[in-house]
């Protein structure tokens, strides 16, 4: 048995994830509002039942540990014996130690050292819990048994509340090299009079929308109504007008044979695709919409575990630039 103590109430629960290393890996999916769990059991990175949940109401370090055990114990149901735990999480993370930098997401986590506390919760040793980068963990999703199998040169990106991005050389991330900007991180990069976040992301596509029709409504919402709403298919052409650009702009030098887009912003890819594809025109580049969505990470995160390093942690943390994605959110 195990106990996990609040500040009012203690709470034991049955340990049945056992820590002899198996061919069976957890592995997690740290996003902005839910964490998502599931088990990989070997080397064809197939996932079992995802499960997940939203962040903990009680936003502290105890609760958050508490909901990634609740969520490793119910997708492990079967009883499945593990050999650890591979976290996919957003940065800035400090990998190797397996502790939260994040100041302006999660902050409650900063500074926590989630590995070794949540290694102890299963009974394990700290090294029996990793962490890899979010947005490598989606390319290498896509790589292992997705949109980028077998393709030598590739660039994941992910779009939503930012755009996330990892280059990747026969089949391995890379964070520096030919082509690849600072940490695989196109973000912050110069464009137009301001960076590509400012231009591809869900904020900008409410920008455009509320500069057409002054409401600000959610991107979902924009996207459901684009059928019937000039505006809103307005909005999402000029999106992919302004991906296509920065892309064709920014990978250029690195010469991937395929980008493989991915997160929340992909799921209407049917309103900017075209747009996006008249902009890369006469490059030898594949644009490909991710064939494992939500699962992506998870299963990178299995591809990961069961390479060992490959390549997918950033380096070391950037504090100016971390000033700078903080004040832009």
């Amino acid at each position: 048995m195990g106990s996990y103590a609040t500040n009012d109430t203690a709470i034991s629960v049955e340990v049945f994830v056992a820590a002899d290393l198996g061919n069976s890996v957890l592995v997690y999916d740290v996003g902005g509002s839910h964490v998502a769990a599931a088990v990989c059991q070997d080397e064809s990175y197939r996932l079992g039942p995802v499960v997940s949940a939203p962040h903990p109401a009680e936003q502290s370090g105890d609760a958050f540990i508490h909901l990634l055990y609740s969520l490793g114990i119910e997708a492990s149901s079967s009883g499945n014996r593990m050999a650890g735990a591979e976290l996919a999480v957003p940065g800035p993370f400090d990998f190797s130690a397996g502790i939260s930098l994040m100041k302006h997401k999660l902050p409650y986590l900063y500074g926590i050292d989630l590995g070794s506390r949540l290694a102890e919760r299963f009974g394990w040793q700290s090294g029996q819990v990793r962490f890899l980068l979010d947005s490598a963990a989606f390319l290498l999703g896509e790589i292992g048994t997705g949109a980028a199998r077998g393709v030598p040169r590739s660039v994941g990106i992910t779009l939503g509340t930012g755009i996330g991005s990892a280059f990747a050389v026969d089949g391995r991330v890379v964070t520096e090299g030919p082509g690849v900007p600072h940490g695989g991180e196109i973000w912050n990069l110069a464009y137009e009079d301001g960076i590509i976040e400012d231009y591809v992301s869900t904020r900008a596509i409410q920008r455009n929308y509320k500069l057409r029709t002054g409401a600000l409504p959610d991107v979902a919402k924009i996207a459901a109504e684009a059928a019937e709403d000039e505006d809103a298919a307005a909005v999402f052409i000029e999106f992919g007008h302004q991906l296509g650009l920065a892309l064709r702009m920014k990978l250029t030098a690195f010469n991937p044979q395929v980008v493989v887009i991915g997160g929340g912003i992909s799921r209407s890819s049917h309103l900017f695709l075209s747009a996006a594809l008249k902009e890369l025109e006469g490059l030898n580049l594949q644009l490909r919409v991710s064939t494992l969505m939500d699962r992506a990470p998870l299963a990178g995160a299995a591809v990961e575990w069961f390479n060992g390093s490959n390549g997918a942690h950033a380096p070391a943390p950037n504090p100016a630039a971390d000033a700078i994605q903080a004040d832009a959110i």
